[in-house]
């Protein structure tokens, strides 16, 4: 099993950033590949950004192209997901999701493991 943990989530103004974290515990192999998903209302929930076991590969959702960035550090099995030149639209609950076992990255079904969510609102 995996616990997952969010933190860093908080209000802003649009233009702002914040850095997310997510702390996983548990099996080494559910964390090789970690992604971070965010759902707003009236939305389904969405997948923002993902990151593989060495981080050297990184995949992210158009909507969020050059303003975030995924990291991983993986002797404190932690992933984060800085954000940047934030708007509006970036406001959601955030997300961390771990254990990938089919699917596309970008797909909520895929994951096994998932954080309680740590909440980002951007004003306008």
């Amino acid at each position: 099993q995996v616990l997952l943990v969010e933190s860093g989530g908080g209000s802003v103004p649009a233009g702002g950033s914040l850095r997310l974290s997510c702390a996983a515990s548990g099996s080494t192999d559910s964390n090789k590949f970690m992604a971070w998903f965010r759902h707003a209302p009236g939305k389904e929930r969405e997948g923002v950004a993902a990151i593989s076991t060495a981080g050297s590969s990184t995949y992210y959702a158009d909507s969020v192209k050059g303003r975030f960035t995924i990291t991983r550090d993986s002797a404190k099995n932690t992933v984060y997901l800085q954000m940047n030149s934030l708007k509006p639209e970036d406001t959601a609950m955030y997300y961390c999701a771990a254990g990938l076992r089919f699917g596309r990255w970008n797909e909520q079904g895929a994951f096994t493991y998932w954080g309680q969510g740590t909440q980002v609102t951007v004003s306008s």
